[in-house]
C-alpha cells in the first residue's frame, strides 16, 4: 500500500500545483523556463502514474475487503464509464457544446471514472486509489470552474459537430478499453460473468 500512496502523492500532487499553488507554478516556470517546467511536470506525472499502477497492482493482492459490491454496481459503473469516455473526448474538441456547458469536461470524465470504479470495487486498495482520485477531481472541478468564471472565460460552441465527434471517439475508445485493453493491461475483463 505504501507504493500506491507514494504514486498517488506524486501523480495527484503534480496535477494539483496549478490548482493550489498557481503563483508558485508561474514562479517555477519563470525560473526553469516553460519547456523545462513542462518536461519536469511530465516526468513527475509519468513516474507517479507508473508508481501508482505498480502500487495498486501489489496492493490489490493483500487488500482487505471493506464491502462486496452487488452485481448491479458493475452495470452502473459500465454506464458511468461510457459517459466518462465521452466527456474526456469532448475535452479535446475545440468547439464542443459539452465543453461550453461544463467548462472542464476532462475533470468530469475523471470524476465519473473514479466514481464508477469506487462503487463497483470494494477493497481498501480500491478505496485509496479511486477515492483519492475522486476527491481530487471534485476539488479540481470546483476550483477550475470558479477560476473560469472569475476570468470570464467562455468556450464558443457554434454547432453540435464536435459533440458528435466526441460521442464517436468516446464510444470507440470505450469499446476498445472495455472489450480488449482493460483485460490486457489490468487483468480484469469488465464484461465477464
Amino acid at each position: 500500500m505504501a507504493l500506491l500512496l507514494v504514486g498517488l502523492t506524486l501523480f495527484i500532487g503534480v496535477h494539483s500545483v496549478r490548482l493550489f499553488a498557481p503563483e508558485w507554478r508561474l514562479f517555477m516556470m519563470e525560473q526553469l523556463g516553460k519547456s523545462n517546467w513542462k518536461m519536469l511536470h511530465a516526468a513527475v506525472a509519468f513516474i507517479g502514474l507508473l508508481t501508482t499502477i505498480m502500487g495498486y497492482g501489489y496492493a490489490r493482492y493483500s487488500a482487505e475487503w471493506l464491502w462486496f459490491p452487488p452485481v448491479w454496481t458493475r452495470h452502473v459503473a459500465a454506464l458511468l464509464i461510457l459517459f466518462a469516455f465521452i466527456y474526456i473526448a469532448a475535452a479535446a474538441m475545440p468547439y464542443s457544446k459539452i465543453k461550453a456547458r461544463v467548462g472542464v469536461p476532462m475533470v468530469v470524465g475523471i470524476k465519473l471514472w473514479a466514481l464508477a470504479h469506487l462503487i463497483s470495487n470494494g477493497t481498501s486498495a480500491d478505496v485509496v486509489l479511486f477515492g483519492s482520485i475522486l476527491v481530487w477531481a471534485v476539488f479540481n472541478f470546483v476550483i477550475s470552474r470558479r477560476r473560469l468564471k472569475a476570468q470570464g472565460e467562455q468556450f464558443e460552441a457554434p454547432n453540435y459537430k464536435y459533440d458528435v465527434i466526441a460521442l464517436g471517439v468516446g464510444l470507440c475508445a470505450y469499446a476498445l478499453v472495455a472489450f480488449y485493453l482493460h483485460e490486457l493491461l489490468i487483468g480484469v475483463a469488465p464484461f465477464t460473468v
